[in-house]
C-alpha cells in the first residue's frame, strides 16, 4: 500500500496559520462559542494518566476506548504538542533530555478515547541498546492493538525527513493505518522560508497534502486542525479486529 493511500479524513492542509497560545485558556471556556472564538472541536473535560508499556507484550489497560497514537523522531516537540492538544501545560512532560518517552504511555480523555505517547526513536545520545529495544516496542503495540484508529506521525519543519522517519512511513504503510502527518515547530523558521520548507517535506514523504497539518506549539497553530482529525479518527472503525500472530 503507498503512502498517499491511506484513509485519512482529507480537509486539513499544510499550510500556515497563527495564533496565541490557547493552552493558557481554561479548557471548559472553549464550550462556549462566540464570534471571536470559534467552538473548541475537542474539548477536554477530564484527563487521566492510565499508565505505561515498558516491555514488548506487556501491561496495556483493558479497554475497548479507541485510541490515537503520536510518534515522532526524538526531539520532534511530541510532548509540547501533546500538551497544546489537551490544553495543558504538564500533561506530557517536556524534557530537555530528548529520548526521555521511554514507554509506551497511555492517557484516558474525557472517558470517551486513549491518547497513546509512543517512544521517540533516533536521538544520537541515546544507548544503541536502548534505541533498539523501543523499536521492538512500538511493533509490539503496533501488532497487539485492536483498538487503533490512527498514527499521528510528527516531523520537525527545519530538518529533512531522513532514513528513520522514511522507514517509519513506509512501515505504517505496510500495515494500513491510517497516518496522518504534524510538521512542528513552524514558528522557529521565518514566514517566506515556511511556505517552501512545507512544500518540501510534503514531496519528499510522498503524501497527499490532506494528511498534513502545520503546527507550533508556541502559537498554537494547528491546534484545532489536529483536534478535529483527532475526533474525527475515534469515530472510525477498528484499524485492526484482532491482534497480528
Amino acid at each position: 500500500m503507498s503512502r498517499e493511500d491511506r484513509d485519512v479524513p482529507p480537509h486539513h492542509t499544510a499550510t500556515d496559520s497563527s495564533g496565541a497560545d490557547p493552552t493558557a485558556a481554561d479548557s471548559s471556556a472553549a464550550e462556549v462559542a462566540s464570534p471571536e472564538r470559534p467552538r473548541d472541536p475537542l474539548v477536554i473535560r477530564d484527563l487521566a494518566f492510565l499508565g505505561g508499556m515498558a516491555v514488548k507484550g506487556g501491561w496495556r489497560p483493558d479497554s475497548s476506548l479507541p485510541e490515537v497514537a503520536f510518534i515522532g523522531r526524538s526531539n520532534v516537540g511530541k510532548s509540547s504538542l501533546l500538551n497544546l492538544l489537551v490544553r495543558r501545560k504538564a500533561f506530557a512532560r517536556v524534557s530537555r533530555t530528548p529520548g526521555r518517552t521511554q514507554e509506551v504511555n497511555f492517557f484516558q480523555v474525557n472517558q470517551d478515547f486513549i491518547l497513546v505517547d509512543l517512544p521517540g526513536y533516533g536521538y544520537a545520545k541515546v544507548s544503541k541498546t536502548k534505541r533498539h529495544s523501543w523499536q521492538p516496542l512500538i511493533e509490539g503495540y503496533m501488532r497487539m492493538t485492536t483498538q487503533l484508529r490512527g498514527i499521528v506521525l510528527l516531523l520537525d519543519i527545519r530538518r529533512d525527513p531522513n532514513a528513520e522517519d522514511l522507514a517509519m512511513l513506509d512501515y505504517l504503510a505496510d500495515l494500513e493505518v491510517p497516518t496522518l502527518v504534524v510538521i512542528t515547530k513552524v514558528d522557529k523558521v521565518g514566514t517566506a522560508e515556511r511556505r517552501a520548507r512545507l512544500d518540501a517535506i510534503v514531496r519528499a514523504i510522498a503524501v497527499d497534502e490532506g494528511q498534513v497539518i502545520s503546527s507550533s506549539a508556541h502559537t498554537g497553530a494547528g491546534r484545532d486542525e489536529l483536534a478535529t482529525a483527532v475526533a474525527e479518527l475515534v469515530t472510525q472503525p477498528a484499524w485492526r479486529r484482532e491482534p497480528a500472530p
